[in-house]
């Protein structure tokens, strides 16, 4: 999995908590980063719902990112982290 536009999406989601908007829907999305930088764990929720999305990425040797999402499709994952739009604190 190398999609620069994916990967760039992600990168825009600071670490620690933030509230987006996905959907229409408003979520709650909490990223961590590993020091190295190889692994990156995400988990979100909606906030009026039951949905989440949460996947590992993995970063190798190559260079190459590896996406694991967590029981849910990949392309699930995707389209949330494409279209995940991060709302300012109230």
């Amino acid at each position: 999995m190398t999609d620069a536009t994916f990967l760039s999406a992600l990168s825009r989601i600071p670490d620690g908590y933030v509230r987006g908007k996905f959907d229409g829907h408003l979520w709650g999305a909490t990223i961590k980063r590993s020091a190295d930088g190889r692994r990156i764990w995400l988990f979100a929720e909606k906030l009026a719902g039951t949905d989440i999305v949460s996947f590992n990425l993995y970063r190798i040797k190559s260079g190459a990112a590896i996406l694991k999402p967590c029981e849910m499709s990949s392309e699930k994952v995707i389209e949330f982290v494409l279209g995940f739009s991060i709302t300012p604190e109230l």
